[in-house]
């Protein structure tokens, strides 16, 4: 595999902070991994996730996605890189409530000016499992089906990588699982996913990379031995919930 993401003794610190939101974090990720990172509220998980995204800049140090470093963007060029390379799923959705699930899907695509968009996201929504909620207003969307939505926007432009900040903060257990047995059939299909959690469980059950981090710097980097147990365990949960 190559290498899509390089952060290179990364130290962020915020507007009158005392202490880093990071400090000294240097990391890679390869391409195709699915790799979760752990750690307490305020540990700097979410941070290093929108420096990888483009969303903010380091105090200090380098970030370098896909080859291209960030750092040496303009705001036009950043917007234009998270267009076109990043998908990011947040935990409370942030779908546009006056628009439709299939209208929230385009959006992205609508700003790239993609071609045959419309079929791609309706293709998008049907591999989510949730093709007939195309026409509804998210108010009319469960919490599971309005983050599928979300996925499948965060998807709609191909993007290289997939950041996914807590995806299931928001949902009940059940729906948690399948928005993560979704994340992990994309795996299974190439797609490169960074996740956020502080649900050890869930990192583990899920990712064969986990990543913790405490007080702004990673304190631990494990692959898993047997990254097919993930694989067992969607097949686990779902028979568990099957039997419910």
């Amino acid at each position: 595999m190559s290498e899509l993401v390089r952060l290179s003794d990364i130290t962020k610190v915020y507007q009158g902070g005392v202490t880093g939101a990071l400090n000294g974090v240097s990391l890679t990720v390869e391409d195709g991994e699915f790799t979760a990172v752990m750690g307490p509220s305020g540990s700097g998980k979410s941070t290093l996730l929108n420096l990888i995204a483009g969303l903010d800049r380091p105090t200090s140090g380098s970030v370098a996605v896909a080859g291209s470093d960030l750092g040496r963007m303009s705001e036009a060029a950043l917007a234009r890189f998270r267009r076109d390379r990043v998908g990011f799923v947040f935990q409370f959705f942030h779908l546009l409530p006056n628009l439709t699930a299939l209208e929230n899907v385009l959006i992205p695509a609508q700003l790239k000016s993609t071609t045959s968009a419309e079929a791609r996201a309706r293709e998008l929504l049907d591999q989510l499992g949730i093709a007939e909620v195309a026409d509804r207003y998210p108010a009319k969307l469960s919490g599971g089906q309005q983050q599928r939505v979300a996925i499948a926007r965060a998807l709609i432009n191909k993007p290289s990588l997939l950041l996914a900040d807590e995806p299931t903060g928001a949902l009940d257990t059940r729906s948690g699982n399948q928005v993560m047995e979704l994340l992990m059939g994309l795996h299974r299909s190439g797609q490169t996913i960074l996740l956020v959690t502080h649900d050890a469980k869930l990192a583990t059950r899920y990712a064969a990379r986990v990543i913790s981090v405490l007080d702004g710097k990673i304190v631990d980097d494990v692959r898993l031995e047997n990254a097919e147990r993930a694989a067992a365990d969607v097949i686990r949960v779902r028979g568990e919930e099957t039997r419910r």
